[in-house]
Parts: structure tokens; C-alpha cells; sequence
């Protein structure tokens, strides 16, 4: 089977590597992925060939295209689409485009990785139309499922999607402080490191802190630790191709998200042993229930730091295990495993492909 894997932008993010392990998953099982995006970055682009993948992209620079309803995409698409036995979408610039070129009868998937808060005018009609046409698509986290419910797709073509993490069986990294704090996320106002930072600055004998990543905050942050007088105490070593050697053996890993579906980085932190602390958003309570992390309000950087020292000093301890088995269950020879099923489904045009999909969406933990 041959699949065509389209991303609307091409750069060092979650949904990004979600679509690279997958597609690495998916291989061993005679599955081949050949990857194309709208948008790249020089760092997306390398970081795919890392991977193993020459992506053709439409443009070499960032246009917009993730949250775009985008003509020109959807047919410079269209001219690509021969040869396929699924077409798979990823984020809205994707599966949007994809939904107006690819021919009756072909299987269309698509994926939502993200809140689905758009940061410029809201394209409800133009989403509507297009889940018309995906046969199957994945909501990763409960808001952009609830999301694309409201707007009417239909729950037998609606799994809640999850993505595979790598580097559970990481060493880590040698000459690192311990204990330490570790973050790893965008330097991007929805992922709240600005949070972190005036939570950091609230604990007076906190160890060295980490926060891992690259984004639009990065200068204001730092400019912000020198006005607290904690920069001694906090680095910003950039973005990091192996975050889990950071991770693995700090003291606790810590996301101060505003708004995540999910987190790929928290459920490393889970895999590889490290207490978490995150906000109480959206997907972030399921992922950590049951003892597995500790929540506080967002927005609330006095709660963040009460949770982070009580981690620091024992009075609150996550079940790690727990955890780690939560985290095991996202593997990508698991998540691999279970797309394989949804794609051979969707190819093999069996008129009863809906039932059997929705028992298999009913009774599986996760999704890709």
C-alpha cells in the first residue's frame, strides 16, 4: 500500500514527528508513506531528511498554510496524487486542500493536531464543506474533537487521535545539574513558558531549570529571567533533536500549556520516569489522571510553583509507574499497528467499512 502524506507545514513541531514515526511505523508492515507539505522551514526540512524523508513542499518559507483554505495548495496537490491508496492530511491547510481535489471513491484521512484556535479569522463554513469529503479523520485532543463534531462530521468517521512518542529507552544526557526542572515545548505563547519563567522565580532555591525549544518568546523570556535575577538558575539550550536525554533524570518535568491537545513531551517525560507537572487544559487532565501527574489551574504561575516545589520536595509524589504504562501504550509499533488496520479498512472499500471502523474506534485506548 502506498500512502501519500501531506503536511501543511513543515517544521521541527509535534505534528511534524507525529507524522514521521508513524510513517516509520507503518513501513515494517508494508505500508510506504511519501511525504509532501504546503510550507517548510530550513529546520523542517532538515529534520526530515534526518528522518529518512525528501519532502516536496510547495513553498520554502511559512505562509500561513496550516490554518489557510488555500486554491493554490489544492492544486498543486492535485497534480500529485496518482498512485495512492490513501491520502492523508495533516492539520487543516492539508486536509482542507486534499478535500478539493482527491476524486470520488479515493480514501481521505485527515488529522487535527491542534486546539483549533485560530489565529486569524475562522474558517467554520470552509471546514464544514470539506469534513464532508474525509472518510476518517483523527481529533487529537478532546476539543478539536468536539470541535469537528459540532461542525458535523459524522462520529462513525471520528476517532480521538493520539500520537506515537520515541526515546522511552534514552540515556541521559552526561554533565547535566541534577536535580533539575526540564521543559521542552515551542517558545510560543500557547505552550505558557512565560508562565514557567514567573513560577521559577517564585521558588527562591529551585535547582537549575531547562527549557528546551525555539520560538517568537525566546528573547522576551530571556530578557524577562535577567529582570527577575534568575538567569544563573534558568537556561535555554534552543530546540533539541533528543529532548528525552534532557528529560530522563530530572527532579520534574513541567508544562505550563495554555492550550494542549495532548503532549507528546509529557507523555515522554511519563515513558521515561519523570514526575510531571502540568496545567489542568483541555487534553492534559485525561493524560495525568489517576495519580499519574499533578494539575493546577492555568494561568495561575503561584499554584505552578506550589506543585513544582512540592515535586522538588517530596510532599507530592506522581505514581510514576503508573505513568510509565500509561506512556508505553504509545509506542509506534502500537499506534503503527492499529493506523495500518484504519488505512487497510479505508482501501479496501468493504461496504461495511464504517461498522467495522467505529467497533475498532470503540474499543481502542488511542489512535494516531
Amino acid at each position: 500500500m502506498r500512502v501519500l502524506r501531506v503536511i501543511a507545514k513543515l517544521e521541527p513541531g509535534g505534528a511534524q514527528f507525529a507524522a514521521f514515526r508513524l510513517s516509520d511505523a507503518l513501513r515494517p508492515l508494508g505500508i510506504e508513506s511519501v511525504l509532501v507539505a504546503g510550507e517548510s522551514t530550513p529546520l523542517g526540512v532538515e529534520v526530515a531528511r534526518e528522518h529518512g524523508y525528501e519532502v516536496e513542499c510547495m513553498l520554502d518559507h511559512v505562509a500561513g498554510l496550516q490554518w489557510t483554505p488555500s486554491h493554490d495548495f489544492a492544486r498543486w496537490l492535485g497534480a500529485r496524487l496518482d498512485g495512492y491508496d490513501v491520502v492523508h492530511g495533516h492539520m487543516f491547510g492539508a486536509w482542507w486542500a486534499l478535500a478539493q481535489v482527491v476524486p470520488d471513491g479515493a480514501p481521505l484521512v485527515g488529522s487535527e493536531h491542534n486546539t483549533l484556535t485560530w489565529p486569524g479569522r475562522p474558517h467554520h463554513r470552509e471546514m464544514r464543506a470539506a469534513l464532508r469529503r474525509v472518510d476518517l479523520f483523527f481529533a487529537h485532543g478532546p476539543a478539536a474533537y468536539a470541535y469537528v463534531r459540532a461542525l458535523g462530521c459524522p462520529p462513525e468517521r471520528l476517532v480521538l487521535g493520539r500520537s506515537a512518542i520515541a526515546g522511552e529507552r534514552c540515556e541521559p544526557l552526561p554533565g547535566l545539574p541534577s536535580p533539575r526542572i526540564v521543559a521542552a515545548s515551542r517558545l510560543a505563547p500557547d505552550k505558557g513558558p512565560d508562565l514557567l519563567v514567573e513560577a521559577l522565580a517564585r521558588l527562591p532555591d529551585a535547582p537549575p531549570a531547562f527549557l528546551l525549544g525555539e520560538g517568537d518568546l525566546r528573547e522576551p523570556l530571556q530578557r524577562r529571567v535577567q529582570e527577575l535575577g534568575i538567569a544563573h538558575r534558568v537556561a535555554f539550550p534552543g530546540w533539541q533533536r533528543e529532548p528525552g536525554r534532557w528529560i530522563k533524570g530530572a527532579s520534574v518535568y513541567v508544562q505550563p500549556s495554555r492550550e494542549e491537545a495532548w503532549s507528546q513531551s509529557v507523555v515522554l517525560a511519563m515513558a521515561v520516569g519523570t514526575p510531571v507537572v502540568a496545567t489542568n487544559v483541555e487534553g492534559l487532565p485525561r493524560v495525568l489522571g489517576e495519580g499519574r501527574g499533578i494539575t493546577v489551574p492555568p494561568e495561575d504561575p503561584d499554584a505552578l510553583a506550589a506543585a513544582i516545589g512540592d515535586v522538588l520536595s517530596g510532599r507530592r509524589t506522581p505514581d510514576v509507574d503508573a505513568a510509565r504504562a500509561y506512556a508505553l501504550r504509545f509506542t509506534p509499533e502500537r499506534l503503527g499497528r492499529e493506523v495500518a488496520g484504519y488505512y487497510e479498512r479505508l482501501a479496501g472499500g468493504a461496504g461495511d467499512r464504517w461498522t467495522t471502523l467505529v467497533q475498532v474506534s470503540s474499543s481502542s485506548s488511542s489512535g494516531p
